[in-house]
């Protein structure tokens, strides 16, 4: 399978498995699938690919954002990104990004046998602020609620 930055992916249940301890968003199945990710590679170790959830939950989490912004002033908040996505509000959840490798990729999320597709702005800024939580990370600063640097550092070691 190719696998496309800026597309849309779902993740095998068996990646939840192992990475349990780390409480990530699970799978749900309730007629339709979900959560689906944004992902992009990684531009270090291309191994890696990066998955950010979305939300449609956007006024709760605007004003989890809005909060944060009037705590911190004019420092940027990496937590979301706003955007659309097939025509909705949509956030997308930086705060838990993972990394994960082509093997626990399930499928492509498409729409009427279309792939979805979300403004070439918005992918950039989705992938700026994600390298930049994932840099945080190496320097010890974490803004997701797990071990993003532990997680990859178990992926690589699983493909060696």
């Amino acid at each position: 399978m190719v696998i496309e930055d800026g597309k849309f992916y779902f993740i095998k249940d068996e990646f939840f498995d192992i990475f349990k301890k780390y409480k990530l968003m699970k799978n749900k199945e309730s007629g339709n699938k979900r959560p689906c990710y944004f992902c992009f590679r990684d531009r270090k170790d291309k191994e890696i690919i990066w998955f950010v959830p979305i939300s449609t939950k956007y006024d709760k989490y605007k004003k989890i954002y809005d909060n944060k912004k009037l705590k911190i002033g004019n420092r940027p908040v990496y937590n979301f990104v706003f955007g659309n996505v097939l025509g909705k509000k949509a956030v997308f959840l930086i705060q838990n990004i993972f990394p994960t490798t082509e093997k626990y990729i399930a499928e492509k999320y498409i729409n009427s046998n279309i792939d979805v597709e979300i403004p070439k702005v918005v992918k950039d800024e989705i992938i700026t602020i994600a390298l930049r939580v994932v840099r945080l990370a190496e320097e010890g600063i974490h803004i997701p609620f797990y071990d993003i640097v532990e997680m990859r550092n178990v992926l690589l070691k699983d493909k060696n």
